[in-house]
């Protein structure tokens, strides 16, 4: 993870991009490409075309990874600390199997 954050930050570096990546504006460019990622399964959600698929995933986990490093947090720590809540909302024995909201067990 630390290899693609370097990455990601030499890339816009080397543009000069941070200067339009506040936290609102990341934000909306995940909402942005997290819709063209939908897109394309608008149709047919049996016959897309992988690659276009992986590259606006790419493109979501890019802004995601960007606006954590804005935010000065780690995503692997965030990730993780959120995954420990959501065992809690659903513990394997009320849901498993089944996609009934928390709120609703």
């Amino acid at each position: 993870m630390e290899e693609l954050m370097r990455e990601i930050k030499q890339f816009n570096a080397e543009r000069d991009w941070d200067k339009f990546h506040s936290p609102e504006n990341l934000a909306k460019s995940i909402a942005i490409e997290s819709g063209e990622l939908l897109e394309c399964f608008q149709w047919d959600s049996e016959n897309y075309d992988k690659e276009e698929v992986c590259e606006e995933l790419a493109d979501v986990f890019n802004y995601c990874i960007q606006m954590a490093m804005k935010l000065n947090v780690n995503p692997e720590e965030i990730i993780l600390k959120k995954l420990e809540k959501t065992k809690k909302k659903y513990p394997v024995e009320k849901v498993k199997g089944v996609s009934t909201k928390y709120s609703k067990l």
